[in-house]
């Protein structure tokens, strides 16, 4: 700009131009250091001030500095609309300043009616700015506010832009599409009034008040097919599942009747649950023909806690059934908004979203906003603007939408569709409505939302709204929605009559195809003589090929020693911890069997002893030995994992669900660490199978050990995996040589049978020169659940020591320093399912032993104690151990000698 054109310009009196101008030098400068969000902002900026450079009047200038006035009101309307919308069907929206009126821009009535340049920005030519106002207000502020100008990358910022200015947030349905959404909204409003009616007081957490996420959720698996999606992965907890079930994944209306009431499940399920937690999967036909697979994960009253499961039965699917093509199969997450704002585990999903091991492709976050909690109002239940401002931890785009505006709602999830297809990427979609009773259908809401209730009891639902619409329209007659509404009402009373012909209610296998091939366990089937053995040639190849690495890398010195080591140890038939858990990886692999590993070190192992993963010398690159030992082998993944448990182990459980052919493993860094993921070891882990008849091979690897370094690096908490043992519900491990490792992950594949695997993997053994396997151990041997003693002849025993884990071997060398050789010490490698009668024949054998001990490193209330003393009081054991104590161990390792010293003293007294 000259400087005679910038003293006419100043003469216009525009003072705020400073700071803008400030911004605009540092954009000039850096154009990556200023938010995405100014970069459009800045090309109209551009144009103005070439405009400025010519103009010649003052008058010219003036003008000109409305149009770049114009364009601040326009960047206002993209970034700040979503807080002056009319998205809330049954409050008044809180107030926020400044507001988007024209004056706060400089701009003022006289203005409303002069054509401006700045109209070319949305797409509507030069336009008043009455015209221009129209436009931004209808696009940002009526039934659809957006969040979307924090995002970084330009063109996903004008994809959007340009999708929603371009239609103003609109979509124009014809008549018949209007009467197919009418069809879903019937069918959800009918839905729940029918069972309101039919029984009464009976909890079945409606959705009433968000009936529109029917029609919205038909609209995005019709969109979805049409883009390619072949599977949609659901999760959701209980608000609203019922009506999911029967209008989306089309469980029949007979069965959801008949667990209203029925009094006795099918065979093979012991205690079932409530209805409103329980999974299906179907697949039904789009109005196009497409066929799409829908599944519905089940889920716990834990709200959240089936998003990372979500997550993860996407991803196994999409690794092992799609090409890893993210265009085929996309997760839905549905959400509460107290949940979605109050749960951590929402935001460990969603930080996993774009990392390599974990991503999916996007996923659809759908928000039933009900705008309070159980009885929490919204105000006291977060401290951020939005429930879903979890979002922007990755800069995903926000739709904020009237829950009574249904072709709003419909509009904004076929773009969410469009948007995850294009760019793979999480988009959340909030929609505000209500709930139209309490928590449950016995609660009495106005006992804390008086105001609220008030409100909310002469509000119109959303099926009724839009009749009066079609009727104005005259796409309907007030007779045939009646008619209509009437003959689905008859369709329901003939499905109840149905469910009555139903002897048992019948929990539908989650992933039928899947398990096929798979059985549920007897509850007291003890399997101990699988065939897990492997050819020692082949062993030995493998053992060689994967320590050797490619003479076109450079790899870091201490790893090429390491891998030479290893090669010496097995040239010498001495196989330490970390060769005979990749050996059985390796076999498992050669087998067709896929192996995944997750965990916050689990690449090296956090004791440095797996290294799975080498990372090349100078460089990030990785090399992976056990992806090149054969030409055929199956995929081998390891991954480190975001540093936290709830929602990695919740990942891997998903994978493992998607996946039971294949070994799946979460390990925590130590085994304590576990304890953050108790919602999933509770309620899923444990009792999937007994709740949901649901089968899963899920291995825990939880390292375990009282070396002397403190309470949250010892105790892996066996005593609470073992208080959830029952009815064959699990395995909980805890090995002590190479070869019992071998076995056990290759008898846990090879079973026809699925259930979770917790191990209790050793520190200090790790390198222990005694925990040493042969090739022949792994070739040959088959695993042991108990390790007898055979040092000592059966019935020569003057003493029994049964024990578990890492003081076995601190019992051992303690027995050759005294020459004890009548002390027999036997290792329990199988904690759960016991080994009791084997057991009880070493006993029986040893009848004249003058002593039976339970020797375990645990203080006397955990470990395997309580559970040992509890269930099997007929083996007359005396226990040795830590006195009892409410923290797992010492934080002195002097104090730790000490009390090891005295287990010791005792057991050889």
């Amino acid at each position: 700009m000259n400087n005679t054109n910038m003293d006419k310009f100043s003469q216009v009196g525009n003072q705020e131009i400073g700071a803008i101008e400030d911004l605009y030098k540092a954009y000039l400068e850096d154009p990556e250091n200023v938010d995405a969000s100014w970069k459009s902002f800045f090309k109209g900026f551009e144009f103005a001030r070439q405009s400025w450079a010519d103009a010649e009047t003052p008058e010219d200038c003036k003008h000109l500095d409305k149009e770049f006035k114009i364009l601040n009101l326009i960047h206002n309307y993209r970034q700040r609309g979503h807080l002056f919308t009319r998205t809330n069907p049954v409050r008044t929206r809180r107030t926020y300043s400044p507001t988007l009126d024209i004056e706060n821009f400089g701009l003022n009535e006289a203005d409303l009616d002069i054509v401006f340049q700045a109209g070319n920005e949305i797409g509507i030519g030069p336009a008043s700015l009455r015209d221009i106002v129209a436009h931004l207000e209808t696009t940002y502020c009526e039934s659809i506010g957006v969040e979307y100008l924090f995002m970084r990358k330009p063109e996903v910022v004008k994809w959007l832009r340009e999708r929603m200015e371009g239609t103003k947030n609109q979509q124009e349905f014809t008549d018949e599409n209007r009467k197919h959404i009418f069809y879903h909204l019937k069918l959800a409003v009918g839905f729940e009034n029918f069972i309101h009616k039919k029984f009464v007081g009976q909890k079945r957490f409606s959705l009433e008040g968000t009936e529109t996420l029917i029609p919205a959720m038909d609209a995005i698996i019709e969109r979805g097919a049409e883009l390619g999606i072949e599977e949609f992965v659901i999760g959701m907890s209980h608000r609203g599942r019922l009506n999911v079930l029967a209008n989306i994944v089309e469980k029949p209306y007979k069965n959801i009747f008949k667990e209203f009431y029925g009094t006795e499940f099918e065979e093979g399920i012991a205690l079932g649950d409530v209805k409103y937690h329980l999974g299906y999967e179907n697949e039904v036909t789009t109005d196009h023909g497409h066929k799409v697979k829908l599944n519905l994960l089940p889920n716990p009253s834990h709200l959240e806690a089936v998003a990372p499961l979500v997550e993860g039965v996407a991803r196994a699917k999409l690794d092992h059934e799609y090409g890893k093509d993210f265009k085929k199969l996309a997760p839905i997450v549905i959400h509460g908004d107290a949940a979605i704002a109050g749960q951590g585990v929402v935001y460990e999903t969603v930080q996993m979203s774009q990392l390599k091991g974990y991503k999916t492709g996007g996923t659809i976050h759908m928000v039933l906003n009900n705008q309070v909690g159980f009885t929490t109002n919204y105000l006291d239940a977060r401290s951020s603007t939005y429930s879903t401002d979890v979002a922007k931890v990755t800069r995903s785009p926000v739709f904020h939408v009237n829950g009574d505006d249904v072709e709003a709602l419909i509009f904004t999830i076929k773009l969410a569709m469009e948007f995850r297809q294009q760019f793979e990427s999480d988009i959340f979609i909030d929609i505000l409505s209500y709930r139209k009773y309490g928590h449950n259908e016995g609660d009495e809401p106005r006992f804390t939302q008086p105001t609220l209730y008030k409100a909310i009891a002469s509000h119109p639902n959303p099926r009724d709204l839009y009749a009066e619409k079609l009727i104005q329209k005259s796409i309907m007659t007030k007779e045939e929605i009646k008619k209509e509404i009437d003959d689905f009402n008859q369709s329901l009373e003939v499905k109840f009559e149905e469910s009555q012909h139903i002897q048992k209610l019948r929990i539908e296998r989650f992933l039928l195809n899947e398990y096929k091939n798979y059985r549920l366990p007897e509850p007291t089937e003890a399997d101990h003589d699988t065939d897990t053995g492997y050819d020692i040639d082949q062993l030995k190849a493998v053992a060689e090929k994967m320590n050797t690495l490619p003479d076109d890398k450079s790899f870091f010195r201490k790893i090429i020693k390491l891998l030479n080591d290893r090669k010496k140890a097995a040239s010498n038939n001495r196989l330490d911890w970390a060769m005979g858990e990749l050996l059985a990886y390796a076999a498992l692999l050669l087998e067709g069997h896929p192996v995944r590993m997750g965990g916050q070190d689990s690449e090296r192992g956090t004791f440095a002893h797996r290294h799975a993963a080498l990372v090349m010398e100078a460089t990030d690159q990785k090399y992976f030995p056990l992806k090149h030992i054969g030409e055929n082998q199956a995929p081998f993944h390891v991954y480190n994992s975001p540093l936290n448990e709830y929602a990695a182990m919740g990942f891997e459980y998903g994978y493992a669900l998607a996946c039971p052919k294949g070994l799946t493993i979460w390990e925590a860094q130590f085994g304590d660490f576990s304890n953050v993921a108790q919602v999933i070891i509770d309620q899923y882990i444990s009792s999937a199978g007994e709740k949901w008849g649901m089968m899963n091979g899920l291995v825990l690897m939880l390292p375990h050990g009282y070396e002397g370094q403190g309470p949250e690096h010892s105790s892996g908490r066996i005593e609470r995996m073992l208080s959830q043992a029952a009815g064959n519900n699990m395995q909980v491990m805890l090995p002590t040589t190479p070869a019992s490792l071998f076995h056990m992950l290759r008898r846990h594949v090879k079973w026809d049978f699925r259930i979770p695997m917790i191990i209790f993997t050793p520190k200090s053994l790790l390198r222990h020169p005694k925990v040493i396997s042969s090739f022949e151990d792994l070739a040959n041997g088959k695993f042991q659940p108990l390790i007898p003693d055979d040092t000592v002849k059966p019935g020569k025993a003057s003493k029994l020591v049964f024990t578990s884990g890492k003081i076995y071997y601190e019992l051992m060398e303690r027995r050759d320093e005294l020459q004890k050789k009548d002390v027999a010490i036997i290792r329990i490698e199988q904690l759960y399912p016991f080994p009791v009668e084997t057991v009880r024949n070493i006993i029986y054998e040893n009848k004249n032993a003058k002593s039976k001990l339970w020797v375990q490193d645990e203080p006397e209330n955990m470990g395997a104690w309580p559970y040992i003393a509890r269930k099997y009081p007929g083996l007359n054991l005396e226990l040795i151990s830590r006195p009892e104590s409410a923290s797992p161990a010492g934080g002195l390792m002097e104090q730790h000698k000490r009390r090891l010293e005295r287990i010791l003293e005792a057991v050889f007294k």
